[in-house]
């Protein structure tokens, strides 16, 4: 019933910033939790963060706490992954999640974007 699509991925340099957007369809939209997963080649899915449905909560992994922020729009159905002094440890292919109980894990959402690459280089 959901639908979600990443963009705004790329390639900068360690200390540089990036802001991911994941654009969702579905009348639905608002009842769910949004979380960002990330996933590095032969690695597996790690959980970056999640906003709550009024966006009111969030939560973040250890790794990303103090870089990451993650805001909502139920009107406009997007959500944003702002992140700052990026790590080339954080380059991974980025994706927003669709959960109606949230957490950590990723086998608790739902609905999948299809991901965008994040590529942290000197």
């Amino acid at each position: 019933q959901v639908q979600l699509a990443e963009s705004g991925g790329g390639l900068v340099q360690p200390g540089g910033s990036l802001r991911l957007s994941c654009v969702a369809s579905g009348d639905t939209f608002r009842g769910y939790i949004v979380g960002w997963f990330r996933q590095a080649p032969g690695k597996e899915r790690e959980f970056v963060g999640e906003v709550w449905r009024a966006g009111a909560i969030t939560h973040y992994a250890d790794s990303v706490k103090g870089r990451a922020t993650i805001s909502r729009d139920n009107v406009q159905k997007t959500v944003i992954l702002q992140m700052n002094r990026l790590k080339p440890e954080d380059t991974a292919v980025y994706y927003c999640a669709a959960s109606h109980v949230g957490g950590n894990r990723a086998g608790a959402y739902e609905y999948w974007g299809q991901g965008t690459q994040v590529t942290v280089s000197s």
